[in-house]
């Protein structure tokens, strides 16, 4: 089993990355949380990870934190919620907002998110809750970016990183162009990739 890689992010199109450990490359599937947090190509990068085997394939999932992987597994404990659809919860609110959503028994905060239906949402809910009881502090990973100041990408960059990030969850590109195009649009001091995800995706739900 391989619970960690340490070595140079090789390759970036999510939800893929390739990482090179000492020439040996590692294909991982990662969610869009995690990959907002990864570092320039060509830099060393940390992941944790959790393996699937298969009749047919072996898959490598990926986690910028400890905390990200201890959801994943959390996830796909419950029934029918596979790898994909756990990827896709974490690609589309942080963690902390998902302990946040299940607490709070906020079904339509599930709902907006492609591929969950309302008994999704509520099995979700219910199944999850009393695993998150005992849910302890944000855990902390190690940084390996450059160190120096962020800086801030173009709204050009923004739209596409958020558009990646959509297609990723199950849209189609033409309509997570419009989507981003009006999240932009009503909020245009937004400057993260993570916040215009998530104004779209609130934007979808009002709509």
């Amino acid at each position: 089993m391989i619970g960690r890689l340490i070595g140079v992010l090789a390759e970036k199109q999510a939800p893929d990355i390739l990482v090179d450990v000492r020439g040996v490359c590692y294909e991982l599937q990662v969610p869009m949380s995690s990959i907002y947090q990864l570092p320039a190509l060509g830099q060393n990068v940390v992941l944790h990870t959790h393996m699937v085997v298969r009749e047919d394939a072996q898959l490598l999932y990926g986690f910028y934190s400890l905390q990200e992987r201890r959801m994943f597994r959390s996830l796909i404990k419950v029934s029918g919620v596979g790898p994909k659809m756990a990827l896709a919860i974490l690609s589309g609110m942080a963690v902390d907002e998902f302990v946040k959503t299940v607490r709070v028994n906020d079904i339509a905060g599930l709902t907006r998110m492609p591929g969950i239906g309302r008994k999704t949402a509520e099995r979700l809910i219910v199944e999850m809750k009393d695993r998150l009881g005992e849910w302890g502090e944000e855990i902390d990973a190690p940084d390996f970016s450059s160190g120096g100041q962020e800086q801030l990408p173009t709204e050009r960059q923004l739209s596409q990183e958020a558009e990646t990030a959509l297609v990723a969850l199950g849209y189609k590109p033409a309509e997570a162009t419009r989507i981003i195009a009006k999240a932009l649009k009503a909020d245009p001091e937004i400057s993260r990739s993570d916040e215009l995800i998530r104004q779209a995706l609130r934007s979808m739900a009002q709509s």
